[in-house]
C-alpha cells in the first residue's frame, strides 16, 4: 500500500578514521580498508506522492543550494528509480525535499545519505517491504558510501568500501569539522592520489590498534592512529587545507585529518568543551567558511 502522507528520513555525514587506499583497479575504482563513523550532522529527506518524480534542495535557514543537481542525475532521485524498478512500480512519482546540513562536496558523504534517506523513505511511502539486505543491495549499486550512510554507527568497509562489518564503538567521541570555500571532485583526488603513488600501493589493511581505540572508546588512542591516504592528494589540489589542519591543531585539537576526499577537515577533541574550543578558535582563524560540532557514533538513516 502506498502512504498518502510524506515520509521523511534522517541521515548523518560520515568522518572516515582510517581510509586506507590501494592501488586502482580494473574497474576504475580502488580497494580500500576505510572504517566509517556517522557524526550527528543530518541530512532530512521527505517524499510525498506527486504526478511524476521531481527534486528540491534547501540548506540551512531554506537557502538554495546550487551545488546540489536537481535531475535524475541526483543520487536521491536515482535512489527512488532504483527501488521502483526492482519492484516494478514504474516511473516513479514522487516529489524528494532534501533538506541539507551535511556540508556539500566536503568528503563527508552528503550525496550518499540523501541517497540512502530517499531509499529508506520510498520504501516507506510505497509500502515495497523491501528487506535491509536488499536495501544494502541497492545502496552498493548507487555508490560505495551509500551502504553505510544506511547502516551508520561504525563499519568497516572493504572492496571499494561497499562490504561493511559493522565495528562496537565504547563511548562518544567528538569532532570539530571545518567547512571549506569551494568542493574537491572525488574522482579527481583518486586521480591525484594514483599521480602521486607511482608505485603499486600495499594492500589496504585496518589498523588493529584503531579499531581497539574505537572498541575501548579511548580518545587518545583513537587521536593515535587516525589516517587519511588521500589527505596528501587533496592537500595537493587544495593547499590552502595545511593552514586550516595547522589551526585546529593549534588550538587543541588531539588529532587533524582531511575528512575522506576532502576538503572538509576534521578535528578529534578530548570532550564536547574541547570541540567548541577548538571550532572558535578555527572560526577566528579566518582559515574556514565554518566550523561545525558533532558528536559520534550517530545512527543511521531513520524514520522520523
Amino acid at each position: 500500500m502506498t502512504s498518502p502522507a510524506p515520509v521523511t528520513v534522517r541521515v548523518p555525514a560520515k568522518v572516515n578514521v582510517q581510509l586506507a587506499v590501494g592501488g586502482a583497479r580494473p574497474d576504475g575504482f580502488h580497494d580500500l580498508a576505510n572504517v566509517f563513523l556517522a557524526v550527528g550532522l543530518y541530512d532530512e529527506v521527505t517524499v510525498s506522492p506527486a504526478d511524476s518524480l521531481s527534486l528540491t534542495c534547501t540548506g540551512p535557514g531554506g537557502a538554495l543550494v546550487p551545488e546540489v543537481p536537481l535531475d535524475r542525475t541526483n543520487l536521491a532521485a536515482r535512489a527512488a528509480i532504483a527501488l521502483a524498478e526492482r519492484h516494478g512500480l514504474g516511473e516513479p512519482k514522487v516529489r524528494i525535499h532534501i533538506a541539507k546540513d551535511i556540508p556539500v562536496a566536503g568528503g563527508m558523504a552528503g550525496g550518499s545519505a540523501d541517497a540512502a534517506g530517499a531509499l529508506v523513505a520510498c520504501d516507506a511511502l510505497w509500502g515495497t517491504g523491501a528487506s535491509r539486505a536488499e536495501l544494502l543491495d541497492i545502496c552498493a549499486e548507487l555508490g560505495s558510501d551509500v551502504p553505510f550512510s544506511l547502516v551508520g554507527g561504525a563499519a568497516l568497509g572493504t572492496g571499494r568500501g561497499e562490504k561493511l562489518q559493522l565495528l562496537d564503538v565504547g563511548g562518544e567521541f567528538w569532532w570539530v569539522f571545518a567547512v571549506a570555500d569551494g568542493g574537491l571532485s572525488t574522482p579527481a583526488v583518486y586521480g591525484e592520489f594514483d599521480r602521486l603513488s607511482p608505485d603499486a600501493p600495499p594492500e589496504p589493511v585496518a589498523s588493529p590498534a584503531l579499531l581497539d581505540a574505537l572498541r575501548t572508546g579511548d580518545v587518545h588512542a583513537l587521536a593515535a592512529t587516525v589516517t587519511n591516504d588521500l589527505q596528501p592528494a587533496a592537500l595537493s589540489l587544495f593547499p590552502s587545507l595545511k593552514s586550516t589542519l595547522d589551526a585546529g591543531t593549534s588550538a587543541g585539537a588531539l588529532a587533524a585529518l582531511v575528512s575522506g576526499s576532502g576538503p572538509t577537515t576534521a578535528f578529534l577533541a578530548a570532550d564536547e568543551a574541547g570541540a567548541r574550543r577548538v571550532a572558535q578558535a578555527l572560526i577566528a582563524s579566518g582559515t574556514c567558511r565554518t566550523a561545525r560540532v558533532a558528536s559520534s557514533p550517530a545512527p543511521g538513516a531513520t524514520l522520523i
